[in-house]
């Protein structure tokens, strides 16, 4: 009977893809979209996503226009980028908000560099997690009876190859973020 490895994958393409999210919210000098996800706008008595109050466009590489559907809501916008303390400069004008990104300065790069590092190893504690779980559901079928202890070995190295490529995998996106900050 062959070891079904689907838990474990589906534990580490999560991972992958809440490093890749984490890292998008990691402003660095360059106009992303992605930055502003997590503003939340006052709108009609509620809060609201910004992407749901209007749309973003990026105008160059250290600009964007937030270009809100209801221009009344215009205020709300900058007020809502400006509480979410991005270290963003913005300004109002008759088409909406225009965000710039100012340069980032040597410490401010290194603190990016820094964070990025940090959730890099929270993902990894995730995949550990993801590889004790799988080696004790391993061990438990052994226990059982269902697989031998050849098969346990044999199984405990090919889940050590998918913990390794994964591990692989996050330190790239690490990488990409860095040179992305250092530019």
């Amino acid at each position: 009977m062959a070891y079904d490895f689907k838990d474990l994958k589906a534990g580490i393409g999560s991972t992958h893809d809440w490093l890749r999210a984490e890292f998008s919210g990691i402003r660095t000098g360059r106009a992303t979209p992605a930055l502003l996800d997590s503003v939340m706008v006052e709108a009609y008595g509620s809060l609201m996503p910004i992407n749901q109050v209007g749309s973003i466009s990026v105008e160059d590489a250290r600009m964007m226009r937030v270009s809100p559907w209801d221009m009344s809501l215009a205020k709300a916008v900058e007020k809502a980028i400006m509480l979410a303390d991005l270290g963003l400069s913005l300004a109002t004008d008759d088409k909406g908000v225009r965000v710039s990104f100012p340069d980032l300065t040597s410490d401010r790069r290194a603190s990016l560099i820094k964070l990025a590092k940090q959730k890099l190893e929270e993902a990894r504690i995730t995949l550990r997690g993801e590889r004790e779980k799988t080696i004790k559901d391993i061990e438990r079928r052994e226990k059982e009876g269902e697989i031998g202890e050849d098969e346990k070995f044999r199984l405990k190295a090919e889940l050590q190859k998918y913990i390794d490529e994964a591990g692989n995998g996050l330190e790239e996106l690490l990488m990409k973020k860095e040179k992305e900050i250092g530019e």
